[in-house]
């Protein structure tokens, strides 16, 4: 198998015969998608990656952490780009492809909480399919925190039964055993599952980027139905007369209306953001995730500002465990923070951080 990871400039000749490469990482909230995305980017060679990040919350935090976000795209100093995806995933494509510079590669991190097949088919069953190749799907999987009531989540389980890849990440932390377990628990979710083992993310890039592990063939029935969804939508909207106002680019012709999950609604997951121009305690702070936590929160990060430091800390917490992280600020002081979990109580828990302030 040749990897276009240590060939660029094979690459860049070959990828025009079949539109730009596309990965798509997904997985279970805190299972590890950034530190994966971060190891891609630092590990790319010479090829050219830009980066969709999908965030579920009002703050847009796995960006910064990538990368201070003052526009919806940004050069990353390594000199990929980095874009969110706010007007749409169709939109945000474009606006890479229009780049006046060479991209070889495009890798979309989902949230967490995201079905993935609604973007699959979005590659496979628009105008993207003529300018893109949808490559791989990459799913990472918490392996010391995962329990089958993760499965619960309808998203949880469809990222599993979509993916070509499974990365089972964190096997250092858990035994054995457990791993085992977890290996037995995916090939019943998924016949014939790829699995690798990974630690902080470390995957080899061969095995997941430009691997053309993706089948389109698998996904031809949920084409054929939004076809059909699609032509019903088109006669409702000629009989109203309904007119669209047109931009300089015909995709925004497609609306893909069709392209709706009901998981978030069917697994009860909200997001709580916070946001203050006032530094916290950080005694305080620590008091509020061992006491006051709700149980059900099962991802937070942000970047917090301390009243006793002068450094800027990245704050994440995947289930039991958190973790802060400091460095130098890029941006003036500010606290941002996302608690992403089931049926939240939004303003129980803004007033427990802004008591938090000092």
């Amino acid at each position: 198998m040749t990897s276009t990871i240590t060939s660029p400039t094979e690459t860049a000749l070959a990828i025009p015969k079949r539109g730009m490469p596309v990965t798509i990482i997904t997985g279970f909230l805190g299972s590890g998608k950034t530190t994966l995305l971060n190891y891609i980017l630092s590990n790319r060679q010479d090829l050219k990656v830009a980066v969709l990040v999908n965030e579920f919350g009002d703050i847009n935090i796995d960006s910064q952490l990538l990368v201070s976000m003052d526009e919806d795209m940004v050069e990353l100093s390594n000199g990929c780009i980095c874009c969110t995806i706010n007007d749409g995933l169709v939109d945000a494509v474009y606006r890479v492809l229009e780049q006046g510079d060479r991209v070889d590669y495009m890798v979309i991190e989902t949230t967490g909480v995201a079905d993935p097949l609604p973007i699959i088919l979005t590659f496979l069953g628009t105008e993207l399919r003529d300018l893109t190749h949808l490559d791989s799907i990459v799913t990472v999987v918490d392996t010391e925190t995962f329990t089958p009531e993760h499965f619960e989540s309808e998203a949880a389980l469809k990222q599993i039964a979509y993916a070509d890849m499974t990365l089972l990440n964190k096997t250092d932390l858990a035994s054995p055993e457990k791993v085992k377990e977890l290996e037995a628990y995916i090939n019943t979710v998924k016949v014939g599952a790829r699995i690798l083992h990974t630690q902080h993310g470390k995957a080899p890039l061969p095995l997941i980027l430009d691997a053309q592990l993706t089948q389109p063939e698998a996904y031809r029935e949920f084409l054929d139905e939004e076809a059909t969804a699609g032509e019903e939508h088109d006669e409702h909207k000629h009989d109203e007369h309904h007119h669209h106002e047109h931009d300089r680019h015909e995709h925004h012709h497609h609306e893909h209306h069709h392209h709706h999950s009901h998981h978030l609604e069917n697994d009860g997951f909200v997001s709580v953001s916070f946001e203050s121009d006032r530094p916290m305690d950080v005694k305080k702070f620590e008091s509020f995730l061992q006491e006051q936590l709700p149980k059900d929160v099962f991802r937070a990060k942000g970047i917090l500002w301390f009243s006793d430091s002068d450094l800027r800390n990245i704050f994440q917490l995947s289930g039991p465990r958190f973790d802060l992280q400091a460095e130098e600020w890029r941006t003036p002081p500010k606290n941002q923070v996302v608690f992403i979990g089931r049926n939240l109580n939004a303003d129980e828990i803004k007033q427990n951080l802004t008591c938090c302030l000092a």
